[in-house]
């Protein structure tokens, strides 16, 4: 089991406007105080709904894996080296 990573985590999701035209939304620990590194990101959504939409079709699919058995990665180590 990775170190930091474990299944009872809170997981949130923020969406942020950030231009007149662009919403970004990304799922991190609740816990977390460095939001630098998300398990998962969307930028450059149009709409609000749009990026809330996506984020909680995401965090429904990191919930079923979590509930399979896999454990979510960060950005970070999902990155090919």
């Amino acid at each position: 089991m990775r170190s930091g990573v474990s299944p009872h985590m809170k997981l949130k999701v923020r969406v942020v406007h950030y231009r007149h035209d662009c919403w970004y939304a990304d799922i991190d620990d609740a816990d977390d105080r460095q939001p630098d590194d998300p398990y998962w990101y969307a930028d450059g959504c149009h709409t609000q709904a749009e990026a809330i939409a996506l984020a909680c079709s995401h965090l429904a699919a990191l919930d079923q894996a979590v509930a399979a058995g896999t454990l979510p990665s960060r950005i970070s180590e999902t990155i090919a080296a």
